[in-house]
C-alpha cells in the first residue's frame, strides 16, 4: 500500500478522536461553562449535523480544486475548529468551534476515499479505503480513552489542543505524501449531482444510515446499559469502549479484505451478523463477561460494513464519485443522530436501558433487506447489459471483411 495512505490515516485518527472524545469530557465541559449536561450535549449533536451539512457543501465547493489541495484545506479547517474549541471563553464559541471542525469531517473521508482508491489497483480499492478508515477505528482504541484521561487529569482544553496538533501532523502528511493526482477540475458540479440519478447510490446511503445507525442505537446509551444493567462501575466504561474500538479495528480490516473479493456477500454477512448481535445484546447485557464480548462483536460487525458500503458507492458513481462518497459519510452521521433519538424515545417510554438494542436490530435488519434489493437490481442491470451487447457482438462478427 502507498505511503500516502499513512497521511490519510493520520487525518482520520484526528477526526475520529475529536468526534468521540467529547463524550468522555462532557461533564467537565458542562461544569466549566456552567451549563447542564443536556445543553452540553449540543456539542455532540451539533458536530453530527455539521458533518451532514459540510460533507456535500464543501465537496461541491471544492470541485474546482485538486483533491490534494482540498484535503489540505480540510485539515487546516479541522485545526482551526479544534483550536477554537480549546480556547473558547464561552460555550457558544466552543459550539462554533465544534461545528467548524465537523465541516471538515465528511468531505475529508469522502474525498480521501476517492484518493485512497485511486492510489491502488482496482482489486485493492476496498482494502485501501479500510486502511484510511483504520485511523477512525484506532482513534476509538487509543485516541478517545487517551484524550479522556488527559482531559480528566489536565483539563479538557489540553485534550482539544492535542487534537489540533494531530491535525497539523495530518496537514503536513498530506502536503508531503499525497500526490497531485485525481484533480477535480475536469468534473463539473452537474456531473457530480448526476450520480444521484442512480438508485443504487441512494440505496447505499440508506444502507449506511440504517446499518451503522443500528450500532449507534446501542453505543449511545452504553454507559447506563453497562452500569445499571450489567453492573460495571463507571470507571470500567472507558475500557469497555476500548474493547468496542478493538472490535471496530478488526472489523474494518476484515471488511476491506473480503469486500475486495466478494463485496455483496461480505455486506450480507456483516449486516445479518450485526442484527443478530444486537438482538443478543438485550440478553447478554445483564451479565458482565457476555456483555463485554457482545459489545466487541457489535463493533466488529458494524464497522465491517463500512469499506464495502463506501466501495459500493464509489463503484456505482464511478463517473463522478467525489460528492456521492462524501454524502455517504454524512449518511453515517445521519444514522448516528437518528438511532440516538430513537433509542432515547424507547428508554423514555419506560422500556429499559436495553431497549435501544431492539431498535438497532430493526435498523440493521432493514439495511440487510435493502442490500438484497441492491444486489437484485445490480444482477438485473448486468443481465440486461449482456443481452444488449450479445447480439451487437454477433452482428459485428457477421459483417464481411472489408466493410
Amino acid at each position: 500500500m502507498p505511503l500516502a495512505l499513512l497521511a490519510l490515516t493520520i487525518g482520520a485518527f484526528g477526526i475520529g478522536t475529536t468526534e468521540f472524545v467529547i463524550m468522555g469530557v462532557l461533564p467537565q465541559v458542562a461544569g466549566d461553562f456552567g451549563v447542564t449536561i443536556p445543553t452540553a450535549g449540543w456539542l455532540v449533536s451539533g458536530y453530527a449535523l455539521g458533518v451532514v451539512i459540510g460533507a456535500p457543501l464543501l465537496t461541491v465547493l471544492g470541485t474546482k480544486v485538486s483533491r490534494k489541495k482540498m484535503l489540505m484545506f480540510l485539515m487546516a479547517l479541522f485545526v482551526v475548529g479544534n483550536t477554537l474549541s480549546a480556547l473558547a471563553p464561552t460555550f457558544g464559541l466552543m459550539l462554533v468551534g465544534r461545528i467548524v471542525a465537523s465541516l471538515a469531517h465528511g468531505a475529508f473521508f469522502g474525498i480521501g476515499s476517492v484518493v485512497a482508491a485511486d492510489l491502488v489497483a482496482p482489486e485493492k480499492r476496498a482494502s485501501a479505503i479500510s486502511l484510511m478508515f483504520m485511523g477512525l477505528t484506532v482513534a476509538n482504541v487509543v485516541g478517545v480513552p487517551g484524550g479522556t484521561s488527559i482531559g480528566q487529569a489536565a483539563g479538557w482544553r489540553v485534550t482539544f489542543l492535542i487534537v489540533a496538533a494531530l491535525g497539523v501532523v495530518g496537514f503536513l502528511g498530506v502536503a508531503k505524501l499525497v500526490p497531485e493526482t485525481g484533480r477535480s477540475e475536469s468534473v463539473s458540479v452537474r456531473n457530480e449531482f448526476a450520480a444521484f440519478k442512480n438508485v443504487q447510490v441512494w440505496l447505499a446511503m440508506a444502507m449506511t444510515v440504517l446499518g451503522y445507525g443500528g450500532v449507534f442505537a446501542a453505543i449511545t446509551y452504553i454507559t447506563p446499559m453497562m452500569t445499571e444493567v450489567a453492573g460495571y462501575t463507571e470507571g470500567a466504561v472507558t475500557w469497555l469502549l476500548v474493547l468496542f474500538g478493538i472490535g471496530m479495528f478488526l472489523g474494518n480490516l476484515l471488511g476491506g479484505r473480503f469486500a475486495d473479493r466478494r463485496l455483496m456477500p461480505m455486506l450480507f454477512t456483516a449486516l445479518a451478523g450485526l442484527s443478530l448481535a444486537l438482538l443478543l445484546f438485550t440478553a447478554t447485557a445483564h451479565h458482565k463477561v457476555p456483555a463485554a464480548i457482545t459489545l466487541s462483536l457489535i463493533g466488529a460487525l458494524g464497522f465491517a460494513t463500512v469499506p464495502p458500503l463506501q466501495k459500493w458507492v464509489l463503484d456505482q458513481a464511478s463517473a463522478a464519485p467525489t460528492l456521492a462518497s462524501a454524502a455517504n459519510i454524512g449518511a453515517f452521521n445521519l444514522g448516528n443522530a437518528l438511532a440516538a433519538w430513537l433509542g432515547g424515545l424507547v428508554i423514555a417510554a419506560g422500556l429499559g436501558y436495553t431497549s435501544p438494542n431492539w431498535i438497532g436490530a430493526i435498523l440493521s435488519g432493514t439495511a440487510l433487506l435493502l442490500a438484497f434489493v441492491a444486489a437484485y437490481l445490480d444482477r438485473r442491470t448486468r443481465a440486461a447489459g449482456s443481452v444488449v451487447t450479445g447480439p451487437t457482438a454477433a452482428e459485428h462478427a457477421a459483417v464481411p471483411a472489408g466493410h
